[in-house]
């Protein structure tokens, strides 16, 4: 039989504990979602506790500044991730990850709790790509209502707001907008209207932690510049920044070291394999 030359979309396969089934072509798995457009920071177990990660942020800081990377990040770029990497930065951000999951899990035990006492349902919301490369369900995330006695809020209502928003909103979250997970333009310009409020006002994690507080994805990038064996300065530098970013104020591309020059509520991000899709799709400058 010939082969067949489709396009495919292939993800490696990952564990998942299977709770039951509800007929022969439907088992029920325990699913985790990666809530998108929203990114917290980071617990201790990523990069481990403060002391441990703040030994890769302190390398991270010594080869930033001993000219290890001088030749593979711009200045600009260095000089900036120098300025968040305090002695302090791997305690701050763990700590403000910890608070982060408490709000989290405050906000759903108050936004899916009914009148009565009873649990609200989570309605979950897939997004343009539906599985990460973790495996992980990409999706917004928002209390379900239906049924009798228990209708859907109109447009506007509070009550229809994502949980991602909420996080975003309340400063516990940074705005993380990737391409092709772009949410329609009432709730794009809700979200960035948010997120711009959380930013300017210094709202949760900026408020408890400093407004040099790293976000999520800029700590995850300074602990992979951090690790204790460099093999190559090249690789370690490809595997930290390996989004590009857009500036959605005029939709010009920065690339991968430029996003710092770009206010955190209007960066928008592409994976480097997706730009030429990117371009076409959101009719990007050249």
């Amino acid at each position: 039989m010939p082969g067949f030359d489709f396009p495919r979309v292939v993800r490696p396969a990952v564990p998942r504990r299977l709770i039951r089934s509800s007929d022969g072509d439907t088992p029920v798995v325990e699913q985790p979602i990666r809530m998108v457009s929203v990114d917290t920071p980071e617990k201790a177990g990523y990069a481990g506790l403060p002391t441990t990660a703040q030994l890769k942020l302190d390398r991270t800081r010594t080869r930033l500044t001993d000219g290890t990377f001088k030749e593979l990040i711009p200045a600009g770029l260095r000089d900036h991730l120098v300025s968040r990497l305090t002695p302090d930065a791997a305690e701050r951000h763990i700590a403000a990850g910890d608070r982060a999951s408490t709000f989290f899990e405050e906000l759903l035990e108050r936004r899916l709790t009914k009148p009565g006492g009873t649990r609200r349902r989570s309605a979950v919301i897939p997004t343009g790509e539906l599985i990460d490369r973790y495996g992980r369900l990409l999706a917004y995330l928002a209390p379900w209502f239906g049924g009798d006695g228990d209708p859907v809020p109109p447009r506007g209502d509070p009550d229809r707001r994502t949980f991602n928003l909420d996080m975003v909103a309340a400063g516990w979250g940074a705005m993380f907008l990737i391409y092709p997970s772009i949410p329609k333009d009432a709730d794009l310009r809700l979200l960035l209207q948010d997120a711009e409020t959380a930013w300017s006002e210094r709202r949760g994690a900026w408020a408890e932690f400093g407004e040099n507080l790293l976000p999520a994805y800029e700590y995850r990038a300074c602990v992979k510049l951090g690790e204790q064996k460099l093999k190559s300065a090249k690789a370690a530098v490809e595997n930290a920044f390996q989004r590009i970013c857009v500036d959605l104020r005029d939709l010009r591309v920065v690339g991968e070291f430029g996003y710092h020059e770009v206010p955190p509520s209007r960066r928008l991000w592409i994976w480097k394999d997706d730009l030429d899709r990117a371009r076409e799709d959101l009719k990007l400058p050249d």
